[in-house]
């Protein structure tokens, strides 16, 4: 996906019209005993500015930082992301106009993002990102460990199929996680030559699952000899599913990915479904580490410049195993997947 050429040329949105842009949490508490300032006095304008927000993990994401957020007494402006440079640079301008004392920047396009979160920093106001490295010292960067996120899922394609097999591969570059992802399967190639890459396809359009699904589509019939796909990014996954059952192709493909959601398990369990695996942490609990390495870095604390979430590796067997259904049960009978220690503090409640 390209930049548009009028990124820079956008007229201002008006304070009026950042207000309303802005999902606002308003059910603040009046403070927390015990917590620096200023949350001992509660009301802390923070916003969350998104690039994605369409598919499950962003969704769980947000509601795990809604959570947080209003565990801290937190006042949380939610902008949505709909995959628009010009607009996520516009949201981080409404921000700067709100007052906010801190910013979550999660995706987008660092070249795009760069001077505006400048921009904030130089005003005063905190910011952290999420999976865009927007190579600023000031901003701590929040991940999900992509290599290792990658490097399990991968193990676990060369389990199931040997080291030599034909693939596909989903991918689109520029956006650091997937970015972080190819590097380990640029990896694992070079490492095991009988892997080879047929087809590569990928696109962010929404919806993205069915956009996936047409290119998908075309790359499996132009390479029926395709066994394994390499999809790193649920929705990916979801759209190369939807290609395979299409076609008729499900019993002879494995597709491995990354992320995970209600609504994934429930496609991972299908009888004879090609989606075999996946690596994921919980998006609810990343959500909750972004707000909480906020509020640190807010109150003076150094929460780090890498805050690293750990991925779990979930088979369709485990799944089975334990009879999991739901991303509840997940968390419940896999406990690595339901929590993280990561950007901790005694006066920051838990709420996971």
């Amino acid at each position: 996906m390209s930049i548009r050429s009028s990124i820079f040329t956008l007229s201002r949105i008006s304070l009026g019209l950042a207000l309303a842009a802005g999902v606002a949490d308003s059910a603040l508490a009046a403070g927390l005993k015990g917590a620096p300032a200023p949350f001992d006095k509660g009301g802390v304008k923070v916003a969350l500015v998104g690039y994605l927000s369409a598919g499950d993990f962003f969704q769980a994401y947000e509601g795990g930082a809604r959570r947080q957020a209003k565990a801290l007494g937190i006042d949380l402006r939610v902008f949505p992301g709909k995959q628009d440079a010009a607009q996520q640079r516009e949201q981080i301008e409404q921000a700067i106009n709100l007052g906010v004392k801190g910013i979550i920047v999660s995706h987008g396009l660092p070249e795009s993002l760069k001077d505006v979160v400048r921009k904030a920093v130089n005003a005063g106001i905190k910011v952290v990102a999420f999976d865009v490295n927007l190579g600023n010292p000031k901003v701590p960067q929040i991940e999900q460990s992509d290599k290792d996120l990658a490097e399990a899922v991968l193990k676990q394609a060369i389990k199931d199929n040997g080291k030599a097999f034909k693939a596909g591969y989903v991918y689109v570059p520029g956006f650091a996680p997937l970015d972080r992802r190819d590097a380990v399967w640029k990896g694992v190639k070079q490492t095991n030559p009988q892997i080879v890459e047929k087809a590569r396809w990928g696109t962010l359009d929404n919806p993205i699952a069915t956009s996936v699904a047409a290119q998908a589509n075309a790359a499996l019939r132009a390479n029926p000899d395709i066994s394994v796909v390499f999809a790193p990014y649920d929705e990916f996954a979801r759209g190369t599913k939807l290609a395979a059952n299409e076609l008729g192709v499900a019993k002879k493909l494995k597709i491995y990915s990354a992320d995970i959601s209600t609504a994934d398990i429930a496609e991972i369990r299908e009888p004879n479904s090609p989606w075999v695996a996946t690596a994921a942490t919980n998006p609810a609990v990343v959500g909750a580490v972004s707000v909480r390495a906020l509020a640190l870095y807010i109150a003076g604390k150094d929460p780090g410049h890498n805050i690293v979430v750990k991925p779990t590796l979930i088979t369709r067997a485990d799944l089975n195993r334990y009879n999991i259904k739901t991303m509840e049960e997940l968390s419940a009978k896999l406990p690595a997947f339901g929590t993280s220690d990561v950007a901790r503090a005694s006066w920051i409640p838990q709420v996971q």
